[in-house]
C-alpha cells in the first residue's frame, strides 16, 4: 500500500526569479515520493483576490498558502502543497496555487501567460479567481485563455491546426471553475431566479457579428466554451469587513460573513468531491513521479523557447516510466533468478527453464508498470535485456561447474599426484598400476552429483594436462622393463649357478656320506667277521678243548675199566 504524504506546509514549485521559470528540486523530491494518484487543483486569477484563503481551506487549514496584506502580489511563481485527500482514499491532492497574474511590477505578461498555461497543464481542476462579476473587464482579464493555443501544443505535428483541434485540448484540459469572489449582484434574469452556473452559461453566450468588436467579445467566451466543456460556478460574499481582510487568516470564524463561510465550504465540498485524478490522454493516472515528469518537460520546452506539448510531455514520460518499467523487469528477473538458481545446475535445461519462468514474470512486471510503449521499444529492450541476463547467467553456471569440477577434481586426484611425486609408479607395471589408481578416482568423481554442465570437459581437460605425466611413467615404465629382463637373465643365471653348485655340493657331500657308510660297513663287516672269527676260534678251541676232555675221559674211563677188570 502506498504512503501517505504529509507536508506542514506548501513548498514553492516553479519560483519566477528575474523573469525565468525554474524547478524547485525539493518539490521535485517530495513529488517523486508520492506514488498515489494523484488530484491536482490549481488556482489562478489576479492578484490580492484572495486565491490563497481558498487553497488553505481545501488543505483544511487556515494558514498555509501566503495570503499577503498588502497591494504587491505576495506568491511567486507556483507553490505546492500535498496532502491526504480528504475524500478519496489512497489519492493524494496537490494544491497549486499560482502568482497573482497582472503585477504591475513585472512590467510584461510573458510570465503569467507561461504560469496560466502551466496551471492548465498540470492541473485535473483549474480554478479561475476573479473579483466582482462576469463582465466584459472580467473577460478582457482572462485573455490568457485565447493565448491557449499560442502557449500549448497537443501534437508535435507542424501540420496541426491548434484552433480547430481544440478536441485534442479537451481530451487533457482540466475542469473549469470560475470563483467569483466579492459578488454582489442577485441571481435573477427575468425576475426568475438563477443559479451561478446559469450565469456563468449565459455570460459565456456569443455576439452575432464578424466585425473586430463581436470578434474582440466572442474569443474568451469561445475559448472556454471550447476548452472547458466541463464548467462550474461559485459566488462568494465578501468574507469580512474591509478593515479585517488584511488578517483574515488571523480571523476566528465568528468573525467572518457566515454567508462566506457556506460559501467556501460549498466550493471546497465540490472542489475535492467532483475532482478527478489528473489523467493524460488515452486516460493515463498520473501519480507524483508522473506529475515530476510533466513539471520539468514542459519548463524545459518554455526555457528553450518551444512550446509547451503535450504529446512530447506523454512521450517523455513514457520514455522515462518505461525505461524504469524496463529497469523494475530485470531488477525482478534478478531477483527471482538468484532466488530460484542454485549453480552449478546439473543441466542447461535446467538453467533455461527457470530463465523462462523469471522471464515470463519481468514481462509481466514492465507490462504493469509501461504504457505507451506503441511501437513496443521498450519491451524489445527488455527483451534484449533478459537475453543478455541469461547469456550471463549461462556464463556464471559454466564457470561455477567449471570451478566446482576443478576443485572437485583437485581434492580427488591429489593422492594420486602425490604418489606420482613419491615414485610409487616409478617402476616395472607402474603404468598400469598407475591406469588402475586414475580409473578408480575417476569413477569416483562421476559419483559425485551437480558438478554441472562442465563436468566432462573439466574432467577431459584435466586428464589432458596429466598425459604428459601419463607418458613419463609409461617411458619409465618400459626402460624399468627391459632392464629388468636383463637383471632377470642375470638372476637366473646366477640362480642356476648357485643351484648347480649347491647340487654338486649335495652330491658331493652324499657321495661322501655313502663313503663313509661303506666305511662303516666295512668295518662294521670286518669288525663281525673279526668277532666271528674270534668266537669261532674260541668256540673251535673250546670244542678241541672239549674233545680233549672227552678224549681223556674216555681214556680215564677205558683205564678204569682197565684197572677194574684185571685179576687181583
Amino acid at each position: 500500500m502506498a504512503a501517505e504524504i504529509h507536508m506542514t506546509g506548501p513548498v514553492s514549485l516553479i519560483d519566477n526569479t528575474e523573469g525565468q521559470l525554474v524547478v524547485n528540486p525539493e518539490a521535485l523530491k517530495i513529488l517523486s515520493a508520492v506514488t498515489q494518484p494523484v488530484v491536482v487543483v490549481a488556482i489562478v486569477g489576479l492578484y490580492r483576490t484572495g486565491k490563497s484563503y481558498l487553497m488553505n481551506r481545501l488543505a483544511g487549514k487556515n494558514k498555509g498558502f501566503s495570503l499577503g496584506s498588502t497591494v504587491k502580489s505576495h506568491t511567486k511563481g507556483i507553490w505546492m502543497w500535498c496532502v491526504p485527500h480528504p475524500k478519496k482514499p489512497g489519492h493524494t491532492l496537490v494544491l497549486l496555487d499560482t502568482e497573482g497574474l497582472g503585477d504591475i511590477e513585472k512590467g510584461d505578461n510573458e510570465n503569467d501567460s507561461w504560469i496560466f498555461s502551466l496551471a492548465i497543464l498540470l492541473s485535473s481542476t483549474f480554478v479561475y479567481n476573479s473579483m466582482g462579476t462576469i463582465n466584459q473587464q472580467a473577460m478582457d482579464q482572462l485573455h490568457y485563455v485565447t493565448e491557449l493555443t499560442d502557449r500549448i501544443k497537443a501534437s508535435s505535428s507542424p501540420d496541426n491546426n491548434y484552433v480547430e483541434d481544440s478536441a485534442d485540448f479537451v481530451s487533457f484540459f482540466p475542469a473549469f471553475v470560475w470563483a467569483l469572489r466579492d459578488f454582489s449582484l442577485e441571481l435573477k434574469t427575468d425576475e426568475e431566479p438563477i443559479t451561478p452556473d446559469d450565469y456563468l452559461e449565459l455570460s459565456l453566450k456569443l455576439r452575432k457579428g464578424a466585425d473586430i468588436k463581436s470578434k474582440s467579445f466572442n474569443d474568451p467566451r469561445l475559448c472556454i466554451r471550447k476548452f472547458f466543456p466541463k464548467r462550474k460556478c461559485f459566488i462568494f460574499d465578501r468574507p469580512a469587513w474591509r478593515k479585517n481582510l488584511a488578517h483574515l487568516e488571523q480571523l476566528k470564524e465568528e468573525d467572518l460573513n457566515p454567508d462566506f463561510i457556506e460559501q467556501v465550504a460549498e466550493f471546497c465540498s465540490y472542489i475535492l468531491s467532483h475532482s478527478n485524478v489528473k489523467t493524460l490522454s488515452g486516460g493515463i493516472t498520473v501519480n507524483g513521479p508522473r506529475l515530476e515528469s510533466l513539471v520539468l518537460t514542459y519548463i524545459s520546452a518554455i526555457s528553450s523557447g518551444d512550446l509547451p506539448c503535450m504529446e512530447n510531455a506523454v512521450r517523455a514520460l513514457a520514455q522515462l516510466e518505461n525505461s524504469a518499467a524496463v529497469e523494475k523487469a530485470v531488477a525482478h528477473y534478478n531477483q527471482q533468478m538468484s532466488q530460484k538458481v542454485q549453480l552449478p545446475t546439473e543441466t542447461l535445461q535446467e538453467l533455461l527453464d527457470l530463465h523462462r519462468d523469471s522471464e515470463r514474470q519481468a514481462i509481466e512486471v514492465f507490462m504493469k508498470n509501461s504504457f505507451k510503449d506503441v511501437d513496443h521499444k521498450f519491451q524489445r529492450k527488455l527483451g534484449a535485456q533478459l537475453e543478455a541476463r541469461r547469456d550471463d547467467f549461462c556464463e556464471q553456471n559454466s564457470k561455477a561447474s567449471s570451478d566446482c569440477c576443478m576443485a572437485l577434481l583437485q581434492d580427488i586426484f591429489s593422492p594420486l599426484e602425490e604418489d606420482v611425486k613419491q615414485g610409487t609408479f616409478s617402476k616395472p607395471g607402474g603404468y598400469r598400476l598407475f591406469l588402475q589408481k586414475q580409473q578408480e578416482l575417476k569413477n569416483k568423481y562421476y559419483q559425485v552429483p551437480r558438478k554441472g554442465i562442465q563436468a566432462e570437459e573439466v574432467l577431459k581437460k584435466y586428464l589432458e594436462s596429466k598425459e604428459d605425466v601419463a607418458d613419463a611413467l609409461l617411458q619409465t615404465d618400459q626402460l624399468l622393463s627391459e632392464k629388468e629382463k636383463a637383471i632377470e637373465v642375470q638372476r637366473i643365471k646366477a640362480e642356476s649357478a648357485e643351484a648347480a653348485k649347491k647340487k654338486l655340493k649335495k652330491i658331493q657331500k652324499k657321495y661322501k656320506q655313502m663313503m663313509e657308510q661303506k666305511e662303516k660297513s666295512y668295518q662294521e663287516h670286518v669288525k663281525q667277521l673279526t668277532e666271528k672269527m674270534e668266537r669261532d676260534k674260541v668256540q673251535l678251541m673250546a670244542e678241541q678243548e672239549e674233545t680233549i676232555i672227552c678224549k681223556l675221559k674216555v681214556f680215564n674211563c677205558i683205564i678204569s675199566i682197565f684197572f677194574s677188570g684185571a685179576p687181583n
